[in-house]
């Protein structure tokens, strides 16, 4: 078969997989031509187990928050809509949690898109590039006077998630078997995912945290990202931002900014 060939087979046999409703493809055809409808739909139902299973390890406190049952479903209505667009399985599923956050079955629990970002950013922390943390005693080799005007080059596995429901909290009781019971789901949380060595680490930012780092990240200054998260928290403390960020690992070199 030649390539154009196989543009052709593959635009008419893929599409119709996801979709149950959809006839078999013409293309597909058995032994001596005869229909192949029994083979296909063999092929269609473990494409789509396959892909729910790769979500339902993506997601796995997404999955215990709803239940296996209501999880399956929901993930089935949304590989209906989004087709893989990577060979790699761990890949599939960033649109998930905007998906949560749209279907219907989903609204009484308001923090369930939040969560499902949260595990979305653990696993692109897990496959973010190696890099080594920038430890405390290189900041405090600083000289006072240039502190403010310090530009931070971040860890390529930080990530911030933040959410105005205790997503955080809710998160870590279900990865770890927990129960989140008791928790208060309306307070705010941000949260903080880095991975520092070989194991991702997701931790609750302080006041005004997720708005000092988000700052960071864009490449501003110490001294305006810590105005920006002064602005945003009146909580907002400098040093226990700065220590918490560095236990984490979230950093990975500095400059001066005064060069811009």
């Amino acid at each position: 078969m030649q390539p154009d060939a196989h543009a052709c087979y593959a635009a008419a046999f893929v599409p119709p997989l996801l979709d149950p409703g959809a006839d078999v493809p013409a293309v597909v055809t058995g032994p001596n031509g005869k229909s192949a409808m029994k083979r296909y739909n063999v092929y269609r139902n473990n494409v789509t187990v396959s892909l729910i299973e790769a979500l339902a390890a993506i997601y796995p406190a997404v999955q215990r928050l709803t239940g296996p049952d209501f999880f399956r479903a929901m993930a089935r209505f949304h590989i209906r809509e989004t087709t893989p667009a990577s060979p790699l399985l761990f890949d599939y599923g960033r649109d998930f949690p905007a998906f949560i956050a749209r279907y219907e079955h989903a609204q009484p629990l308001p923090w369930l898109p939040d969560v499902a970002r949260i595990e979305r950013a653990w696993l692109d922390a897990y496959h973010a590039a190696d890099a080594a943390p920038l430890s405390a005693t290189e900041l405090a080799a600083i000289e006072p006077d240039r502190l403010a005007s310090l530009v931070f080059t971040v860890h390529p596995a930080t990530r911030v998630v933040r959410s105005p429901f205790a997503a955080v909290s809710i998160f870590a009781a279900n990865r770890t078997g927990g129960s989140s019971d008791r928790i208060d789901a309306s307070t705010p949380e941000d949260a903080l995912i880095t991975r520092p060595e070989f194991d991702v680490v997701v931790r609750q930012l302080p006041p005004g945290g997720a708005v000092f780092l988000t700052c960071l990240i864009s490449g501003c200054m110490l001294a305006e990202a810590a105005a920006a998260a002064i602005e945003a928290s009146q909580d907002f403390d400098l040093a226990t931002n700065i220590a918490g960020l560095f236990e984490a690992g979230a950093f990975t070199s500095l400059t001066s900014g005064d060069a811009r």
